[in-house]
C-alpha cells in the first residue's frame, strides 16, 4: 500500500508539473496579451484539477496494469509451448496465427475506446450535418488499426525491414488521395494521427516489444517499435478506401428493367 501511494504522489508531482507550462501559456496569453480575466475561473481550476488526477491515474494505470500486460499476453502467445514447437526452435510465421488475431483484436478494440477518435468523429458527424457516421467513422478506423497491428507482427515475425511495408503503404495512400473525394481526404489524414494517442500507444508499445521479446533472432530494441508507424498508415488507408467506396456506390448509374 505505501509503494502504491508512493507511486502516486511521484506520478502526480510529475503529471502537474507537466500540465504547468501550459496553464502559464494560457494565463500568459489571457491576460498579458488580451488582457481579459480568465471566463468562469471557478470551473476552469476545478476542470484543472480533474485534469491533472485523471492524467495521474491513468500514467499509474499504465505502469501497473496495461503494460505489464500486453507484455504478458505477447509472451505467452508466442511462447514455444503455446505454438507447439520445441525450446530453441524456430516456428513459421503461419504458427503465429492466434498472435496475428489478437493483436487485431486488440487494435480494433483499443481505437474503439480511443477519446481522440471519439472527439474527432463528433465533430466530424456535426460539421457534416450527419452525413458523416459517427460510428461508421470509428469502425473504419479501427478496422484499419486492427490489420495495421496484425501486419506489423507480420514483420515482427519475419524479420523483414520496416521501411519496405511504410513506403509502400504511402504510395498507396498517395494514390487513393488522387482519387478520393476531396471533401473527406483532410479527415482521413486526421483519422491517422489521432489513433496513437493515450489508450493506443502504450498497448501497442508493449505488444510489439514483448512479441519480439519472444521470437528467436528479434532485439526489442530494433523489432519491438515500428507498430505505432502502421497504427498511424492503415488508418489512412481504410478511410480513403472507405471513402472511395461510398462515392462510387452514390454515383453509380442505377439499372432500370426495360
Amino acid at each position: 500500500m505505501n509503494e502504491l501511494l508512493t507511486a502516486f504522489a511521484s506520478t502526480l508531482s510529475s503529471t502537474a508539473m507537466d500540465v504547468l507550462p501550459i496553464a502559464a501559456i494560457i494565463i500568459f496569453f489571457q491576460g498579458v496579451i488580451l488582457r481579459q480575466p480568465v471566463p468562469h475561473l471557478k470551473q476552469v481550476v476545478i476542470g484543472g484539477i480533474y485534469v491533472i488526477l485523471g492524467l495521474t491515474f491513468f500514467l499509474l494505470g499504465l505502469e501497473k496494469a496495461l503494460f505489464p500486460l500486453g507484455d504478458l499476453m505477447a509472451q505467452q502467445l508466442a511462447s514455444p509451448s503455446f505454438l507447439g514447437i520445441e525450446q530453441g526452435e524456430t516456428a513459421s510465421w503461419g504458427s503465429y496465427y492466434w498472435f496475428y488475431l489478437f493483436a487485431f483484436l486488440i487494435g480494433f478494440s483499443t481505437t474503439i475506446a480511443e477519446p481522440s477518435l471519439i472527439a474527432v468523429a463528433f465533430k466530424a458527424n456535426e460539421v457534416s450535418s450527419g452525413t458523416i457516421s459517427q460510428w461508421g467513422l470509428r469502425i473504419t478506423v479501427a478496422l484499419g488499426v486492427g490489420v495495421a497491428l496484425a501486419v506489423g507482427a507480420f514483420r515482427i515475425i519475419t524479420g523483414t525491414p520496416l521501411y519496405l511495408y511504410i513506403l509502400v503503404g504511402y504510395v498507396v495512400v498517395v494514390i487513393q488521395t488522387l482519387f478520393a473525394p476531396k471533401q473527406l481526404i483532410a479527415l482521413a489524414y486526421d483519422s491517422g494521427g489521432v489513433t496513437t494517442s493515450t489508450v493506443t500507444v502504450p498497448i501497442v508499445a508493449a505488444l510489439g516489444i514483448g512479441l519480439s521479446s519472444s521470437v528467436p533472432g528479434s532485439n526489442p530494441a530494433v523489432d519491438g517499435f515500428g507498430l505505432i508507424a502502421f497504427a498511424s498508415l492503415f488508418p489512412i488507408i481504410s478511410v480513403l478506401g472507405y471513402a472511395q467506396i461510398r462515392h462510387y456506390l452514390d454515383h453509380k448509374p442505377k439499372t432500370t428493367l426495360q
